[in-house]
């Protein structure tokens, strides 16, 4: 049996412990999930709608309460914090009010019978493994449009986040979900192993590192289970020009050091043409030393400290490393002296491919900006890792950042603006980033069976 520990990141200090699950609860876990799937799959979708509308309901009358757990267990800033609530209340209602619609059976051809006719049904009991970097966001995308289409859940969130992901499970049973339904479980990786290898269960998703994506997917593929997958990420950031330099560095900022750089959609490669280049970095590094960096609590506060004191340490060394071996430090580079997992906002250049920083993610606030001459350069150097979640090109000339976007080997590229996330958008990336979509009618597609009736004509 794990324990799972809320840590303030903050401080240093533990909050509070959680039993983990029992070895010999699991395959009584899996049986009530399925005998729960009999009677979901045949509530109406119209209660099902309601339902998650009331959800979105309980997460905007209890988002300080909500907020306020994040950002006590793995540190995101307030205002952040709130953001991201208020996000998962707008995945909730998106599917109550879109969702039935895209569930609706669809008329073919009958090409020769009577009627040729797809269905759409749930495919039964599914587990979702969550990471701490967005425990909300995160869950709704997955819990959403799985219970909208009649699948029950069994949700196993990061260890550190115990406490936001009770909150989450007392939310949906009180907005109707029925505690079989969607049960929240402390369990180990072996356990998640164990629930996939049980006949009752039909899917998992999750999102997390290329390491557990490998696990997950191998023990799916094993059993015969669909997996989802959504992985690491080193998304570009093109700069092919800019009308106002300052206002392009400042949102770059603050793209990076969102969340403390704990996302996988963040902007970790800048990639700049070498006009511009200098001004750039510059620009980036004023940004990063004027960034305020302090207790998440405090609303002035632009960036907190990292998830964990383990976070920090793995990303002070990648930074040390990098240096090691010939990366320029601009700014930043070491922990902040002082209680908890602080660390420096950091700007790296000179980065070449034979060193690590080149080909791993880094996860934190450390941006890495390269110097290219060409758009085509630009490309090549864009695609040549074994990510691809997504990336994002800036010009003034929409046309021209356009052609270069759809050359980018990745699940989202976007002109202008990066890692927008809403939920009627398709969210998911290609190569090591993993497979599958999330949100809009691609996520509701992801665990259901499209089945065909046909009639013969009479």
């Amino acid at each position: 049996m794990s324990t799972y520990v809320t840590a303030n990141p903050t401080t240093g200090g533990t909050e509070q412990e959680f039993p983990g699950l029992a070895d010999n609860e699991i395959d009584g876990l899996a049986a009530r999930s399925l005998e729960a799937f009999d009677s979901w799959r045949r509530t109406e979708v119209a209660e099902r709608a309601d339902i998650l509308s009331r959800t979105a309901d309980l997460y905007e009358k209890r988002a300080e309460e909500l907020a306020s757990a994040i950002t006590t267990e793995m540190g995101k800033p307030a205002k952040e914090a709130a953001g991201e609530v208020q996000l998962a209340a707008d995945i909730y209602r998106w599917y109550a009010e879109h969702g039935p619609d895209l569930l609706v059976s669809e008329e073919l051809d009958p090409q020769g019978a009577q009627s040729s006719i797809v269905q759409t049904a749930p495919i039964g009991p599914l587990v979702g493994v969550m990471p701490w970097n967005y425990p909300y966001y995160q869950v709704a995308r997955f819990a959403a449009p799985n219970l909208l289409a009649g699948n029950t859940i069994i949700l196993k969130h990061a260890s550190i986040c115990a406490a936001s992901s009770a909150l989450m499970a007392e939310i949906v049973h009180d907005a109707g979900v029925p505690p079989d339904v969607y049960a929240n479980v402390y369990a180990s990786s072996e356990q998640v192993a164990q629930l996939l290898a049980n006949p009752a269960i039909r899917g998992v998703s999750l999102t997390g590192s290329e390491g557990a994506g490998a696990a997950v997917a191998k023990v799916a593929a094993e059993n015969l289970k669909k997996s989802v997958l959504e992985l690491g990420g080193s998304d570009p950031f093109i700069l092919l020009d800019s009308a106002d330099l300052d206002r392009t560095t400042t949102i770059a900022a603050r793209a990076r050091l969102s969340n403390a750089g704990q996302a996988c959609n963040s902007p970790k490669r800048f990639i700049v043409t070498d006009e511009l280049y200098d001004d750039f970095v510059r620009g980036l590094v004023e940004k990063f030393e004027a960034t305020e960096v302090g207790d998440p609590a405090d609303s002035s506060t632009r960036m907190g400290p990292l998830s964990s004191i383990s976070a920090r340490d793995t990303v002070a060394e990648q930074v040390k490393t990098a240096v090691d071996q010939g990366a320029t430090l601009r700014t930043g580079g070491s922990p902040i002296d002082r209680d908890g997992a602080f660390f420096q906002p950091t700007v790296l250049t000179d980065i070449t491919p034979d060193m690590d920083a080149y080909s791993e993610e880094i996860f934190g606030p450390v941006a890495m900006v390269y110097k290219v001459s060409s758009a085509d350069e630009a490309v090549d150097l864009a695609n040549d890792v074994q990510f691809g979640l997504s990336g994002s090109v800036w010009s003034n000339d929409i046309s021209k950042a356009e052609q270069v976007a759809d050359r980018l080997e990745v699940g989202m590229a976007y002109v202008n603006e990066h890692g927008t996330t809403l939920p009627g958008l398709p969210f998911g990336g290609v190569k090591r980033s993993g497979y599958g979509r999330e949100l809009g009618r691609w996520g509701l597609g992801e665990f259901v069976n499209t089945k065909l009736r046909r009639t013969a004509a009479g």
